[in-house]
């Protein structure tokens, strides 16, 4: 029994040795092999190269300039290669004048590391131009290594930069949000960069190298391309742009030409800056002097400028009002230029009055108190409804990124924001679109497309992406009763622009026939006890009202909505008529327009 159970022993204890050989010479193999592997061959991501932006004739609008990346052997800073160091910058700035010395040591000596074997980047971009001449006595010095780098370039400037966005070096946040731009080290920050950034930027590559125990570089093993110069076409014909910003010179706000299926052709906000200063990072000075203007070059306000929207809800409301049964397309009313209600009494602009008033001529002439009135008929809950279901309040779902959604009051909406009740006073406010209601240019340009076709389009500045094209996209919105009123809203917008007491009819001077609404937009409240108002070119000038102008042509044939908004232009019409007319003019001249 001894002797069984000793041989018992032996024979475990040398199965257990045959178990543990097999594990270290044949399943350990796999992983050693790994681990060596892993030694000397080392894997590189490959940084895709961003797409190009064009506009709809080919045009270059973000493309890729040449140039080179320069890179310093990790190391450097210990002690005993210090003096290598020092003669490596040396030859740097003495071959590459413009380079910032102070800048280059501070940077290496931030991202060098004990544990760090790979070059360091030290110079982000150096033009093809000013390389070339001296790129063969850098590339022979082991410690110097020059990569292609392209930057991102604006050939237009400050031309559509609301619209375009601008490339920019990429921060924590962006990083954590997509790894792939911490090996690009740039990204979209504003703008169609910032809205198409993750198609631009395309997909990283590959490449797997032999490298010795030194870390050097012995043979390249195997490439897998990256996935790059994706292209995006857009809506905007850049030329019509840059025709548009000169049009705007020294006046803030937005123009938008859209097609009435939704292609927006042109859009910008005023003031615009130049792209090109935050490609590798804006000056302290020019980031001051921007960031405290008081007319808010940095506010895209195509989509983040948030203004009452005034006189040009009238179509949309009057189209309400006479679809429903409470009002109706022949009810009319009296204009004596003010409507007591409570304590308060509501004025048209007009301080005679219009005298009877029906929906055309309440359109044409834009009278307060037509609207006044009909909203106490009506009532807020149908009246914020019908706007809202008109694209008011809500994303227009256009190609830009963080769009606002503004504001069209109710008594739901007030009772969460405030947690207070709705009063009569505030529905007759909301009918002139002043109080709570707050609209964006896109928005406004959207429900004018509404009134000329009956269709509520999503703009779109996008074409094509690669070969994929931009599909137009509608909402039927209008009921079948609304459907059939429309001819009357849109005569009457045409009247409002070419018959006598339109609002607009002084100030349009294009030979293309085209429908409208004005707006004037107060930004400070008039006290009760002043009747006669102060002309607004006699205002302080930021207390000046905000001038609309929002419009479709060819009136019989509606090709495209082309809205005009100056901040502190006073008057709707004479502030933007001008500027609307000619851009009817230049789209007859290019073409876009067939009468």
């Amino acid at each position: 029994m001894k002797i069984k159970f000793i041989l018992f022993i032996f024979i475990a204890i040398w199965l257990a040795l045959l178990v543990r050989v097999f594990s270290l010479s044949v399943e350990s193999n796999s992983y050693y092999e790994r681990l060596s592997y892993n030694n000397t061959i080392k894997t590189e991501q490959i940084a895709p190269v961003r797409g190009e932006i064009v506009d709809i004739n080919n045009r270059p609008v973000a493309i890729n300039q040449l140039g080179f990346k320069i890179q310093l052997a990790p190391h450097l800073g210990l002690k005993k290669n210090l003096h290598i160091f020092e003669e490596e910058v040396n030859t740097l700035v003495k071959l590459l004048p413009k380079l910032d010395k102070e800048k280059i040591i501070k940077d290496y000596k931030k991202a060098d590391s004990y544990y760090n074997h790979n070059f360091i980047d030290i110079v982000e971009f150096v033009s093809y131009e000013e390389i070339m001449p001296v790129y063969s006595i850098l590339n022979l010095r082991e410690n110097i290594n020059i990569i292609s780098s392209p930057k991102r370039y604006y050939p237009y400037k400050e031309v559509s930069s609301h619209t375009i966005g601008y490339v920019s070096r990429a921060n924590k946040s962006d990083v954590e949000e997509e790894k792939l731009i911490e090996l690009i080290g740039y990204t979209g920050k504003t703008g169609i960069e910032r809205y198409y950034n993750t198609y631009m930027q395309g997909l990283s590559g590959k490449r797997e190298i032999k490298v010795n125990a030194n870390n050097q570089k012995v043979e390249e093993l195997s490439i897998e391309r990256a996935i790059e110069d994706r292209k995006l076409i857009l809506n905007i014909d850049i030329e019509l742009q840059k025709y548009i910003s000169s049009l705007f010179q020294n006046k803030s706000g937005a123009v938008i030409v859209m097609g009435v299926d939704g292609a927006i052709l042109s859009a910008s906000s005023f003031p615009e800056y130049d792209l090109n200063t935050f490609v590798t990072g804006i000056s302290n000075e020019l980031w001051e002097k921007l960031s405290v203007s008081p007319d808010k070059p940095f506010t895209n306000k195509l989509i983040h400028g948030l203004y009452p929207p005034g006189s040009t809800i009238k179509t949309g409301l009057g189209l309400i009002y006479i679809s429903s049964p409470e009002i109706g397309p022949n009810w009319n009313t009296y204009c004596t230029a003010s409507m007591p209600l409570g304590q308060r009494v509501f004025r048209c602009w007009k301080k005679e009055g219009h005298g009877q008033v029906e929906i055309k001529k309440a359109i044409r002439e834009s009278c307060d108190d037509f609207f006044y009135k009909g909203s106490l008929k009506l009532g807020i809950d149908k009246m914020s409804e019908g706007l809202n279901r008109y694209g008011l309040g809500r994303k227009t779902e256009v190609d830009l990124p963080n769009e606002f959604v503004g504001t069209v009051p109710s008594r739901e909406w007030k009772r969460k924001k405030h947690n207070q009740p709705w009063y009569i006073g505030e529905t007759v406010n909301t009918s002139i679109g002043q109080g709570d209601f707050l609209t964006t240019p896109m928005q406004i340009a959207r429900f004018t497309a509404l009134m000329a076709t009956g269709k509520l389009p999503y703009p779109r500045f996008a074409s094509m992406l690669g070969l994929q094209v931009v599909k137009p996209r509608f909402e039927e919105v209008l009921n079948e009763n609304e459907l059939k009123q429309l001819p009357i809203i849109q005569k009457a917008m045409y009247e409002v622009c070419n018959a006598p007491g339109g609002t607009a009819v002084n100030y349009v001077s294009s030979k293309v026939k085209i429908a409208g609404k004005t707006g004037t937009a107060q930004v400070v409240g008039i006290m009760q006890n002043i009747k006669n108002r102060e002309s607004e070119h006699d205002m302080e000038y930021y207390t000046r009202s905000h001038a609309w102008f929002t419009t479709y042509g060819p009136y019989e044939n509606p090709q495209y909505v082309v809205l005009a908004f100056v901040e502190h232009g006073g008057h709707g019409g004479s502030a933007t008529g001008k500027i609307v007319s000619d851009i009817y003019d230049k789209l007859l001249e290019l073409g876009y327009i067939k009468q």
